[in-house]
């Protein structure tokens, strides 16, 4: 009888082995065929900040898998790979549930090196009384970035000298920032904070719906420790809200810095609104940069966008989507998914290069059930109120138009920071 449990049990328990290898087994090979599709689109380098993985210490957890929020690690070989490199976004949640610190975190690769700008411990630029802090300077970590930020601010308090209207004028209000921001109110410094978009959270303010942001305790002045485990975008921007309102942290929206001139008392920041004169200056501003333009008549108008909130807003309304690239692709696809809505997708070249093939298929289906109008070789001559007008087979056609959406990537302001005299460091997979 006991012989006969054995049997059994040792049959139990080969079934579930069985099973769990079979299931592991077709993972692999879903994620072996998202990094074969990566490679054959050409998007096998990841944009800016990303893991590299030590197989040798890897032990194939999944656990770095699971917490990604963009589906960009996958297990090939019982070890864990960066299967969709161009999905990465610096979230760092691999790094951090890693059971064996086999992740690190770095820029650039063998391939295409990243320029990152030369800091010191302290923040501080080889500019005495410039810092960086946060994304541009190496760091996308949210909670890093915020710590980055109060580490700064700390150190252009202990600046002495001039006698400017300003101790430090704050460029970006993601965390690094906002955190520095809170500091300054801290210490009762005169501070003034500028930041190019129409809201705060910077980068985290570009996350899809729903993504998880933030996934670590952070230490914030006046607030401190805050612990928030996994957090959503839409969760963590409430939280920075309330955070302004509690303290009367201020901020000057759509204001975008132009120059950085040194006079006497320090610096001179020129924005498109105003200049400040600042004993110190504190750079927070993502590896994002700014929209990068078309340059053309009417861009100004309000109706003209650079980045996809949120797709029901353009519902029953004309839409143009100008760009060549996933972003410009995804948007277009999940407008049209919209009822009512008319959507074009203009791009200067004659096909679509590094894009997945999942968004050129899903393109493809909209285009023929007459959702999606993809208009190839074409260029926006001009956007009027209720028209926009494209160069199109050699003639102008102009389009009916509530809305444009600029999908032509970003511009670092990194002439105008070497212009200043910052350096720069080219990171190639390195910390």
């Amino acid at each position: 009888m006991q012989l006969s449990y054995l049997f059994v049990y040792v049959a139990l328990a080969v079934i579930v082995i069985a099973v769990h290898v079979a299931r592991r087994r077709l993972k692999e090979r879903a994620h072996e065929a998202v990094l074969k599709e990566a490679t054959e689109s050409g998007l096998a380098e990841p944009p800016s900040l990303h893991p590299i993985i030590d197989a040798a210490r890897c032990m194939g957890s999944g656990a770095c898998a699971k917490a990604c929020p963009e589906e960009a690690i996958g297990i090939i070989g019982g070890k864990a790979v960066l299967v969709n490199p161009a999905h990465c976004i610096g979230h760092g949640a691999c790094q951090v549930v890693c059971p064996v610190d086999a992740i690190k975190l770095v820029f650039g690769t063998e391939k295409r090196g990243i320029d990152i700008p030369y800091v010191q411990p302290n923040f501080e630029t080889n500019v005495p009384g410039i810092f960086i802090a946060g994304e541009l300077g190496g760091m996308g970590l949210i909670r890093k970035a915020a710590e980055q930020g109060r580490q700064a601010l700390e150190a252009i308090r202990a600046r002495k000298g001039g006698n400017p209207k300003l101790d430090v004028v704050i460029v970006g209000a993601g965390p690094a920032g906002l955190s520095a921001g809170l500091g300054a109110i801290q210490h009762k410094l005169r501070y003034k904070i500028v930041e190019q978009e129409d809201s705060l959270g910077g980068a985290i303010y570009h996350y899809p719906r729903s993504k998880i942001a933030m996934t670590a305790p952070v230490k914030l002045p006046l607030i401190g420790l805050v612990r928030m485990g996994e957090i959503s975008k839409e969760k963590l921007l409430e939280f920075w809200l309330g955070v302004v309102g509690k303290t009367g942290l201020s901020i000057s929206f759509r204001e975008k810095m132009e120059n950085i001139e040194r006079n006497d008392d320090g610096f001179v920041v020129k924005t498109n609104k105003a200049s400040y004169s600042t004993r110190s200056v504190l750079l927070a501003i993502g590896r994002r940069g700014s929209p990068r333009k078309l340059g053309v008549p009417g861009e100004e108008l309000p109706k003209v966008v650079y980045r996809l909130i949120d797709p029901e807003q353009y519902r029953g309304k004309n839409v143009l989507v100008v760009g060549g690239g996933d972003s410009a692709l995804e948007a277009a696809i999940a407008i049209s998914e919209e009822a009512g809505t008319t959507v074009g997708l203009s791009y200067r070249s004659g096909a679509f290069g590094r894009v997945k093939e999942k968004n050129r298929s899903r393109l493809a289906e909209q285009e023929e059930a007459g959702r999606v109008r993809v208009i190839l070789n074409s260029k926006v001559k001009s956007i009027a109120a209720q028209a926009v007008t494209i160069e199109f087979e050699g003639r102008d056609e102009a389009l009916p138009n509530d809305a444009v959406l600029v999908c032509a990537g970003g511009e670092l302001p990194v002439p105008l920071l070497q212009k200043i005299g910052i350096n720069f460091e080219t990171k190639h997979g390195t910390e």
